[in-house]
């Protein structure tokens, strides 16, 4: 198996499954959700955007450099798929090594703090190291984004280090880019931590 075959990651309180233009409404509804886009040092998309984000995002996996996702709820009811919350890929994909960074991710304030977003990172996580065999994952932020480092850290992944200037953002500016990995060797007390999290939100 490989990062460029379409699949659905199935975990306690997320689906993962492949993006598609008919997730547009759900994804507007969610990114409305706490207006995240308002954020000047994230990337979500807003509403007149996410026709563009999507294209762009699929436009990359037909390129071979993007594996992109729609997260979506599990009913604790019924066990199914339910209201679509955010987004997520694999990106920087070096089918070689192999090695992937996990990014491009963001989810609804509402279900922020609920166990969806480690959840869906033990997922991502599992697929990469457990059935694609990789050395390394990484992730990636802007340098302001003091909440997203936080939460990569929180993983157990560990700082290589910053790329200044590295990227432009939507305004123009060049943002500094930290880097994090988890190495193959970190994975198992990586997935315990996750798992451990994830008993608190049963």
């Amino acid at each position: 198996m490989t990062f460029l075959e379409p699949l659905t990651l199935t975990g306690r309180h997320v689906i993962l499954e492949p993006l598609a233009h008919d997730h547009h409404d759900g994804l507007v509804e969610a990114a409305r959700d706490g207006e995240l886009w308002k954020l000047w040092y994230t990337s979500v998309p807003g509403p007149e955007e996410m026709t563009e984000e999507i294209d762009r995002r699929l436009a990359a996996q037909e390129q071979g450099a993007m594996l992109p996702f729609t997260t979506r709820l599990i009913d604790p009811a019924t066990g199914a798929a339910g209201r679509i919350i955010g987004m997520t890929t694999y990106c920087n994909i070096d089918a070689a090594t192999p090695r992937v960074e996990i990014g491009y991710t963001w989810n609804a304030a509402s279900v922020h703090g609920t166990g969806t977003n480690p959840d869906s990172k033990l997922l991502l996580l599992s697929h990469a190291f457990d059935t694609v065999g990789c050395a390394a994952v990484e992730f990636r932020t802007h340098w302001i984004n003091h909440q997203s480092r936080e939460a990569i850290a929180r993983l157990g992944a560990k700082q290589d280090g910053v790329l200044r200037s590295h990227r432009r953002t939507n305004d123009g500016v060049l943002r500094d880019t930290v880097v994090f990995s988890i190495l193959e060797h970190e994975w198992p007390m990586v997935r315990n931590g996750l798992e451990h999290r994830l008993a608190k939100h049963p």
